[in-house]
């Protein structure tokens, strides 16, 4: 029976998952909300809070809510409802950019922004579970890498469009954000058709006393703890592309922006990546997910002390050389999502999957956290300092990388 439902759930997990990462490019708090923010008249304040409700709102919650979540015997039904809100949410974004400006667009999109990154955080403990039970460990990577590789597309087409300096920007991004809270609304209807047999629901008790618990598992779980390192070392490739784009700006490139079309230059750069490498990221990922991880700290270093070589000798003045080395940066970031996710679906077993997954995305959102003390380090030292430092911790992660399992030979 299981072998007959597969091939539908393969097909069902790519087209839900495409959807939901279309609607995340869409929807980038990074590049996209930072613009209407700025264009709109709202204050600096609000801009660089964006990315920590993001992205701290998606992950450190997981700790406190995968123990009731087990209490579902089948977890589909929380991501769909997880998505649905980030749909509903992405919609209160897209009439708040017609109808308001300056502070009350602030308040109202970061608002919107709260309840989309903690119902991503529902989507975000449960999708691995739902993955490990509903895909064979062979063909996770691909459907995870495959759904990358067509969100991609599609956003590399709006980067194409924002480019273009004879449409409507504003129009553009508003009608984004329409699109995307109907794709996370599709996506999670599609998610409802999984055939998903119901699971152990073990650990589902007091959600504060679980997630306490689920501390031990770092001291009970060796490999855990390389992969949580190797984790962790990689944020670089996350933090990275902004201090990369200052150094630019500091360097000469503050033509790079009209040249590219402004708010396009990024979202062009990190589609093509994703487009180009997620796919063969994917496939790797289920050979061996542990090379992917090492593969993509040393690409990440690579790209990151090329930057600095080029900002060594003047050539970030010229138009290519920052795009170049961030499409390499964004490469490595690519290879780390995907090469994460598989190889923690692979460590795992069915019960220890969904506690696995809240503990690390916890644990990495502090992380991310810490991370905004980089600012103060550029403030000081530079960005060429920030950098350096980036690119020694994508060398570390490739040297923690290698003390992890082949989990893809295992079972």
């Amino acid at each position: 029976s299981a072998c007959q439902e597969e091939p539908k759930n393969f097909l069902t997990h790519v087209t839900a998952l495409s959807a939901s990462k279309i609607a995340d490019g869409l929807v980038d708090p990074k590049l996209v909300l930072s613009w209407l923010l700025t264009t709109l008249g709202a204050p600096a304040a609000f801009v660089g809070m964006l990315v920590p409700i993001r992205e701290a709102g998606a992950l450190l919650p997981q700790l406190f809510t995968a123990s009731s979540l087990r209490q579902l015997p089948k977890r589909k039904w929380a991501w769909a409802v997880g998505a649905m809100v980030q749909g509903l949410s992405a919609l209160a974004m897209a009439v708040a950019a017609l109808t308001l400006k300056g502070v009350a667009l602030g308040v109202t999109i970061l608002t919107a922004l709260t309840v989309l990154a903690l119902a991503r955080s529902v989507c975000s403990v449960t999708y691995k579970d739902v993955l490990g039970k509903t895909v064979s460990k062979s063909r996770r990577g691909t459907a995870t890498g495959t759904a990358s590789s067509v969100a991609a597309g599609i956003v590399l087409l709006f980067g194409a469009l924002l480019a273009i300096p004879v449409l409507p920007r504003l129009g553009l991004v508003t009608g984004g954000l329409f699109i995307a809270g109907l794709l996370w609304i599709t996506g999670a209807l599609l998610f409802t058709r999984l055939e998903e047999r119901a699971g152990a629901t073990e650990g589902g008790g007091n959600a504060f006393r679980e997630a306490l618990g689920q501390f031990s598992l770092l001291k009970e779980d060796l490999q855990l703890r390389y992969f949580i390192l190797t984790r962790g070392l990689l944020i670089s490739t996350a933090l990275a592309p902004p201090f990369m784009v200052a150094l630019g700006v500091t360097a000469g490139q503050d033509n790079v922006g009209d040249a590219f079309g402004g708010l396009g230059l990024l979202v062009i750069a990190s589609a093509t990546a994703a487009l180009l490498s997620s796919y063969v990221w994917g496939r790797l990922a289920d050979r061996s997910s542990r090379m992917v991880l090492v593969f993509s700290g040393v690409a990440a270093s690579l790209a990151l002390i090329s930057l600095l070589v080029f900002n060594g000798f003047g050539w970030l003045e010229q138009i290519w050389a920052l795009p170049l080395t961030l499409f390499g940066l964004m490469i490595a970031y690519n290879g780390v999502r995907l090469g994460r996710s598989t190889h923690l679906v692979d460590m795992a077993t069915e019960e220890t999957r969904a506690p696995y997954t809240a503990l690390s995305n916890t644990l990495i959102g502090l992380l991310l956290l810490a991370g905004s003390g980089f600012s103060w380090v550029a403030s000081v030292y530079g960005e060429s300092v920030v950098l350096g430092l980036f690119a020694l911790m994508s060398a570390g992660a490739a040297v923690s990388g290698l003390m992890l399992k082949e989990v893809q030979k295992e079972g």
